[in-house]
């Protein structure tokens, strides 16, 4: 002590019990209920926190032992500009500030995680189309693939560059907005639904901030 113990997925481990159960998960649900109530052990200066998608699914005695429910939201335009910023700035690319708030403008609907899959799905663009192109360009730092009606390009295959001198194009915006129309969102509207006016309605609304 202090401790904070946080459980990821803690519906994985403490569902609704059922007649059809073995013993086992049985017992281990009971011990953690026990534990949880704090029975022979003070509990000061200990904070349990437990995350689920769904909180509907954990047990009524789970549910009780802990004192607030928090539904944290969605991330907002600002947020997922944010987060895609983040990500996607550790690699080289040509987006501008004013292009990252239009991505995160155009991917409303998209959780934390859906914006991951489409930041690394945008980073593989440009290898894809090196992979795809006939076409190279010299530059300073080797060779880069362009597009066929590039004047100064010359006419090769992949087969022809030395690795060691091929230079991945930067990421661009067009690369986003691909990756966007190729990864849906994974969480519906009927979701958010059974979150906010769902058998647990009784929850504190928070917003998801732009590094979670």
């Amino acid at each position: 002590k202090p401790s904070i113990i946080f459980i990821d997925e803690i519906d994985s481990l403490c569902g609704q019990r059922s007649e059809g159960e073995n013993d086992s998960a049985r017992r281990i649900k009971t011990e953690f209920l026990v534990q949880m109530q704090g029975v022979g052990n003070s509990m000061d200066g200990v904070l349990v926190l437990g995350a689920t998608n769904v909180p509907w699914e954990l047990d009524q005695a789970m549910r009780r032992r802990f004192q607030k429910r928090i539904y944290i939201s969605l991330p907002d335009a600002t947020a997922r500009a944010g987060i895609m910023k983040n990500k996607g700035s550790k690699t080289k690319n040509t987006v501008t500030e004013e292009e990252w708030v239009e991505l995160g403008n155009a991917s409303e609907g998209y959780s934390g995680s859906d914006i991951a899959i489409v930041v690394n799905e945008a980073l593989m663009m440009p290898v894809e189309d090196a992979d795809r192109e006939e076409i190279q360009v010299y530059t300073e730092g080797g060779l880069i693939p362009t597009f066929p009606s590039d004047p100064e390009g010359q006419n090769m295959t992949l087969m022809d560059v030395d690795p060691t001198k091929l230079v991945c194009p930067p990421v661009t915006m067009d690369d986003f907005m691909s990756a966007l129309s190729r990864i849906r969102p994974s969480v519906c509207d009927k979701d958010i639904e059974d979150h906010i006016s769902g058998p647990l309605s009784s929850v504190k609304m928070v917003e998801q901030v732009a590094d979670r």
